[in-house]
């Protein structure tokens, strides 16, 4: 069951837009570190790469609590928003967007990777960990060379530390391809009954003019939009896909 899975990847990836993809991509981080926090789950950042003005081009974390991925599995997806940017000089607002995953931590045994397809490498991390870690080369990168996954962890403070949770992040990827495939490979009809979950569809709008966030899978529309991204009011948008309690 969806509400018995305790552990999850999270992956954002800033998208179109450049310094404020990367922006958004870090406010949107925030405001799921925020509401693990006020929620009491586990949060840990397992990999960054931070860009050039702040905020993440990309940045992966791990979270574990009760409940947590029944009600963060919506958020998959393309986010957009709208705003005037801190570097924009004429007041124009921007378009930018970012994606996020939420994955399912897997049993080993979900999924059989082959290691003969695993290319594992090993640089020094950019991250905080004192000197052994800028010094040591204790960050691990893995590409399974079948499908050209890439995933890597710099947080741990030894190599052996950081290759075993790289490879959690990885059977996970792998585990919502399979899952991809099979929902690929219905009929049409069925695809057009159940959805794709494709992460490419824009899932929601985060209108900061207006302060107004618009999820447009339900149509339902929100306010308060820091309120929202600094948890506070999250919750809002969880309950909005939680069945009417009978």
């Amino acid at each position: 069951m969806e509400n018995e899975i305790n552990k999850a990847i999270l992956e954002i990836r800033a998208g179109t837009g450049g310094d404020e993809a990367a922006m958004f991509a870090g406010d949107l981080l925030r405001m799921y570190q925020r509401y693990s926090e006020i929620k009491g789950w586990k949060f840990i950042i397992k990999d960054e790469n931070g860009g050039a003005l702040g905020g993440y081009k990309n940045v992966t974390a791990q979270i574990k609590g009760e409940g947590l991925y029944s009600e963060l599995q919506n958020e998959s997806g393309v986010h957009r928003v709208q705003r005037i940017p801190a570097t924009e000089k004429q007041g124009r607002v921007h378009t930018s967007t970012a994606s996020v995953a939420i994955l399912p931590e897997v049993a080993e045994t979900a999924i059989n990777i082959n290691p003969n397809d695993l290319d594992v490498s090993t640089f020094r991390s950019s991250g905080p960990g004192g000197q052994n870690v800028n010094k040591v080369e204790t960050a691990v990168r893995i590409t399974h060379k079948p499908t050209g996954v890439v995933v890597a962890c710099q947080s741990e403070r030894s190599q052996a530390a950081n290759k075993e949770l790289a490879m959690k992040v990885l059977y996970a990827k792998l585990y919502e391809e399979k899952k991809r495939q099979q929902v690929d490979a219905v009929s049409d009809l069925r695809r057009e009954q159940i959805g794709t979950a494709d992460r490419s569809e824009k899932i929601r709008t985060y209108n900061f003019p207006q302060d107004r966030i618009t999820d447009h899978r339900i149509g339902k529309k929100f306010s308060h939009i820091e309120k929202i991204l600094d948890g506070t009011d999250f919750h809002k948008i969880v309950k909005a896909f939680q069945p009417p309690k009978l």
